[in-house]
């Protein structure tokens, strides 16, 4: 076990996926995973195949937004989605008391707190997707279906 993967956050991850499935397992990068460019490059793999997390300031909650890296959220979908007037970007604090994560390292799974969580309909046209497990260098390895069920995630079109 790396360095990395002792950290809390990485552990909160890698325990989540324990009880979902125990063939996926937390990969420490020696290279830097915090953009969805930098991941892609990291692993060798197509921008769209990384799942950007993005946690959102609704009306009266937070919501997390699970996007392809090559796609830009649409807050006018999401409005449009969740029949709200309001929503914007969570600050960096917002982020990190909200899930327990530093923006770059936001994982999918594993928050302090429960989020309603939507998965943009693109990440469908991979057959393997990396998604952020706790730390910039932290990533795991999962396909569209499993990301569905294992963060309970509605699918809808919210980006661009």
């Amino acid at each position: 076990m790396s360095l990395l993967e002792e950290k809390e956050p990485v552990k909160r991850v890698q325990k989540y996926l324990n009880e979902y499935n125990l063939n996926l397992k937390v990969i420490s990068l020696d290279t830097s995973a915090r953009t969805a460019l930098e991941a892609a490059s990291s692993l060798n793999c197509e921008v769209g195949a990384i799942v950007k997390s993005l946690i959102f300031k609704t009306e009266n909650k937070f919501i997390l937004c699970l996007i392809a890296g090559d796609k830009k959220v649409s807050l006018k979908k999401i409005k449009k989605t969740l029949n709200i007037k309001d929503a914007a970007m969570a600050s960096a604090d917002e982020v990190k008391n909200i899930s327990g994560f530093t923006i770059g390292g936001v994982s999918p799974i594993g928050h302090l707190n429960k989020l309603n969580t939507y998965i943009d309909n693109s990440l469908e046209r991979f057959d393997t997707l990396y998604a952020a497990a706790g730390h910039p260098n932290c990533i795991f390895k999962i396909d569209y279906k499993n990301l569905q069920k294992i963060t309970n995630g509605l699918i809808k079109n919210i980006t661009e």
